[in-house]
């Protein structure tokens, strides 16, 4: 009983347990590492991810251009070295447009994605754990925000903040997209409470929060990280979607949404105005999730996709 008090992560899951913790032994992180590598979309992925960050915080210095100076020399003007991606039709340059919009997705898709994980934890967690009244409210309103419209609601109350700041977005964002992992989290808690660590953490006095957040939590982070990167794109897609059609991040702002939303009418007679936009849109959508599939297979021990490209499968 005292090393289970003592080392509550000396009674992990079992092997083939979809539950075996991320935190561990220094070997398991280099397994990790060694299937992740292994998979080379997800390398890939990566590589690009951090390209793209590095050419949205950088890419500013690069250009003496400012995403809302104009240049009354040059309007529609083609791509050339002095403007890289070419000018809009009143003169402003493309590049530092694409850059600052692929800066606000970007930022955007990383603040839903932590945001919406560490709900979904805090509430699949409680629920699952203390059980009762508690897991009955929360899964009532788990399943209320299911059924809601998100991106109708959302499109709904952004004429109310027009003009404020685009924080407002993300936690709108991050309001509806987290309900779905409670509901895996809080299954998973169900089976974590009556294990023997728990049970000992119990014991002696652990208080709850504490035994959640030592015990509980890091048994599923490799579910968590998984989660979290997965929506990323989905949050970068959705406000593609609504900064498109008007309600996502507001002008004098702009996003990678309202560029392609103003450059989707010239796609055919000025493409450089569509093009860089959304080819960069699609870029991230799919390395993010290059890397999401190769998280999962790594850090999941029951997957043998890694296995299988190892020996040649």
């Amino acid at each position: 009983m005292s090393a289970l008090i003592t080392n509550p992560h000396s009674a992990t899951a079992s092997p083939g347990s979809p539950v075996e913790p991320l935190i561990g032994p220094s070997g398991r992180g280099r397994m990790v590492l060694r299937r992740f590598l292994r998979h080379r979309l997800s390398v890939i992925g990566l590589g690009c991810i951090v390209a793209l960050y590095a050419l949205a915080f950088l890419g500013p210095l690069l250009t003496p251009w400012g995403y809302a100076e104009q240049d009354p020399t040059a309007y529609l003007a083609p791509p050339s070295a002095q403007h890289w991606f070419g000018t809009t039709q009143i003169g402003e340059d493309v590049f530092a447009q694409t850059v600052r919009g692929l800066q606000k997705s970007l930022t955007i898709g990383l603040l839903v994605g932590i945001i919406s994980t560490t709900i979904a934890a805090v509430v699949g967690t409680a629920a699952g754990y203390f059980g009762g009244w508690v897991d009955r409210v929360l899964m009532w309103g788990v399943d209320l925000l299911l059924v809601i419209p998100s991106f109708l609601i959302i499109a709904i109350l952004s004429p109310a903040f027009r003009g404020k700041t685009w924080l407002i977005l993300v936690v709108l964002l991050a309001a509806f997209s987290w309900m779905i992992t409670a509901r895996i989290v809080r299954g998973l808690t169900l089976s974590l409470r009556e294990r023997e660590f728990v049970l000992a953490a119990r014991f002696v006095g652990v208080p709850p929060w504490r035994i959640i957040a030592r015990h509980i939590v890091p048994h599923m982070a490799s579910i968590l990280i998984i989660d979290a990167t997965i929506t990323v794109g989905a949050a970068i897609l959705t406000e593609t979607g609504l900064s498109y059609f008007g309600f996502g991040v507001q002008p004098p702002d702009i996003s990678l949404g309202t560029l392609i939303g103003a450059g989707t009418n010239s796609a055919l007679t000025f493409p450089w105005l569509f093009l860089f936009s959304g080819g960069l849109l699609v870029l991230t959508v799919v390395s993010v999730n290059f890397v999401g599939d190769g998280l999962r297979d790594a850090l999941d021990p029951t997957s043998t996709r890694g296995k299988r490209r190892r020996s040649g499968g």
